[in-house]
């Protein structure tokens, strides 16, 4: 497994304890945490769930496990949206700032928890109005605009399970989306701003419902306005402001029961098929209550910024669900970290003296290489706390975060965790642990993982291995949305009774996690998890292409490139021009960031006997290493042919 990246990580010897002062104001300091959790892990669970959490009614049992399927805390009646608005209300948080909100054009608007109160409730009440009941899915595809986390609480407060679709993602991906939840309704905006251009969220939802029926009704937020005009199909498409003028006040939360749906959220997988994550209310709230106090140390002081989008799982556990459960005060920002500067992310950081940023590997990757001089601009000393999600962290960005944005004050919490898993897994608590640079330290308490060997033996100390974990927990999914055995294939079968989690990992000597990245055919490019054969799939797609490879390649900035391998049919001309358009096609069929790297044409593809496309070996070839067992292919010389053709075309 990976023996370059483990090589690599073994040389990092840089330890960083938490300051004394950290450590005296940190939520939770005592070390004993985690024996406690481990010898009691549902009564630690439980312990939280109670104290952190209202509960209209409590559960009558912690946990019932029954591996794959878990239940939390059966017989528990709660409201997430309950949680996150309803009980701020009551208290001085009430004219608390909950949501800031930066537009990429500059625009900027402020709402406490009573705003929140006041128009979740109104456009829970739009939501019943259009005809949804307890259990209908709504469908999200909206700019990072206060209006869509209004929207997923709305959705919350009436127990209709959302489907966020992440506003960067394409007419027909949002079209697969919605006809696997069978959303009734759709929540979209006329546009959103990218880079200073306007991003065509509702031509694009137009497009996606020519192929979704089971959409009845669509809301529409007007984002760009003036004279920028989006088509209004009477009887079906209503505009956001017109519904909510006359929208009732008050709305009340529904009772959910603990294991009612709280969303379902699309991810990629290696069939190319995206996976409906589902998540329910009791347990999923108790995950990231608890983690977001701990990990991110909040306090009813700090100004918490996760740069992240909410068509993500972290920004549905840590901008929504998480940091507003907690009465946190978030900071969300519509744009790009490069617009209109390379500095957006620092100015915002000075102007909301901001105090504790979570943001991703690739946006550090990014920042290094266009130089510390923009963050030297800005007056970064609010801050107090850094985070790191979405993929392994370089012990080199690790250190330039460290030192040029947290002015070597600031403990970073590098966090490892999945759509699937709801909350954060391997963290440090940074009141307790000690950090090194790339590594994302210890599980965190009530946690249990595990590596292991191809056998399911656990492997030796600093041995790459597979990730696992081995005891239910709060957050974990409770399956994919109308596929139970897919769910059972893909995260229950490699290892009996233990949840394997698709990525590789080692344990260095004092117990710390080094996450190695992912061992099946999912590309983690910017933190975003794609599918290997959803690229494929858009590739072949186009006329002129047979057949098409896809993997991985190591690359500076995005942590992983898309490379793909194409085999071009008669009559086609394999050229520049072809590359181009082939890209623009996946852009098209997925997203911009679906798009390859790299489009290599060649006659043909390494091939098993059984006719498998042995991506393993294409791997070899992109990341220059020599040539695994090629015993089992039909054709070895194809892939050395290939092998040249790659080389030649990288000089």
């Amino acid at each position: 497994m990976q023996t370059a990246a483990i090589d690599a990580l073994l040389q990092e010897t840089r330890v960083f304890p938490p300051s004394e002062a950290f450590v005296k104001q940190a939520n939770i300091n005592d070390p004993t945490i985690y024996e406690r959790a481990a010898q009691d892990f549902e009564g630690f669970w439980a312990h939280y769930a109670e104290t952190m959490l209202e509960w209209f009614e409590k559960w009558h049992t912690v946990l019932e496990w029954n591996p794959p399927y878990a239940k939390w805390f059966l017989g528990g009646k709660l409201n997430a949206c309950y949680n996150c608005v309803d009980r701020h209300v009551r208290t001085w948080r009430k004219n608390k700032a909950a949501l800031i909100w930066e537009g990429e054009p500059g625009d900027e608007r402020v709402l406490t928890y009573g705003d929140l109160y006041r128009e979740v409730q109104k456009f829970a009440n739009v939501l019943k109005s259009l005809g949804v009941q307890k259990g209908d899915r709504v469908c999200i595809y909206m700019p990072l605009v206060p209006e869509v986390i209004i929207a997923m609480l709305a959705c919350a407060r009436i127990g209709a399970p959302h489907s966020v679709v992440f506003g960067g993602f394409s007419a027909e991906a949002l079209a697969d989306r919605i006809n696997d939840a069978q959303a009734k309704v759709l929540v979209t905006a006329d546009g959103g701003w990218r880079r200073g251009n306007i991003v065509p969220l509702k031509h694009n939802a137009d497009e996606a419902l020519r192929h979704a029926p089971s959409v009845q009704k669509v809301v529409v937020f007007k984002r760009i306005g003036g004279d920028y005009t989006v088509t209004m199909q009477e009887g079906r498409d209503y505009w956001w402001h017109d519904l909510m003028k006359d929208a009732p006040l008050t709305c009340p939360a529904e009772p959910m029961d603990s294991e009612d749906l709280l969303y379902i959220l699309y991810t990629s997988g290696s069939t190319g098929k995206p996976k409906g994550i589902m998540h329910t209310t009791g347990g999923y709230m108790v995950g990231v209550t608890l983690t977001a106090k701990w990990v991110f140390d909040l306090k009813d002081e700090d100004v918490y910024w996760c740069t992240a989008d909410v068509g993500w799982v972290t920004g549905h556990s840590y901008i929504v669900y998480g940091p507003l459960s907690n009465g946190a005060t978030c900071v969300i920002y519509e744009g790009a970290p490069d617009y209109p500067d390379r500095d957006r992310f620092w100015a915002i950081v000075e102007k909301y003296r901001v105090t504790i940023m979570y943001t991703a590997p690739t946006a550090i990757r990014a920042f290094m290489k266009w130089g510390e001089q923009y963050p030297r601009k800005h007056d970064l000393s609010s801050l107090r706390l850094l985070g790191s999600v979405g993929e392994p962290i370089n012990p080199e960005a690790w250190m330039w975060y460290h030192e040029h944005i947290g002015g070597g004050r600031c403990p970073i919490v590098d966090t490892w965790w999945q759509t699937e898993t709801g909350a954060i897994m391997i963290t440090p608590l940074p009141g307790i642990v000690a950090t090194k640079p790339g590594s994302a330290t210890k599980p965190f308490p009530g946690i249990f993982p595990a590596i292991l060997n191809d056998q399911g033996q656990p492997v030796g100390v600093n041995q790459g291995g597979y990730l696992v974990i081995t005891k239910p927990w709060p957050s974990m999914t409770r399956g994919l949305w109308g596929d139970p055995e897919r769910f059972v294939q893909t995260y229950w079968s490699k290892f009996e009774g233990v949840y394997f989690t698709g990525d590789g990992a080692r344990l260095d000597e004092d117990g710390y996690y080094w996450l190695l990245g992912r061992v099946d055919d999912v590309i983690n490019v910017s933190g975003h998890r794609l599918s290997t054969m959803e690229i494929e799939s858009a590739l072949v797609d186009h006329p002129a292409v047979a057949e098409a490879a896809v993997i991985g390649v190591h690359h500076e900035i995005k942590g992983q490139g898309i490379a793909a391998f194409v085999i071009v049919k008669e009559g086609y001309q394999a050229d520049g021009g072809l590359q181009e358009e082939l890209k623009q096609h996946v852009v098209k069929k997925i997203g911009a960031i679906a798009r390859p790297d790299q489009i290599i044409f060649t006659a043909e593809l390494p091939k098993t006997r059984s006719g498998k496309i042995m991506r393993r070996l294409l791997r070899d070839i992109a990341e220059g290493r020599a040539l695994g067992d090629t015993t089992t292919l039909a054709d070895p010389s194809v892939v050395q042919a290939l092998k040249e053709k790659y080389e030649g075309q990288e000089e």
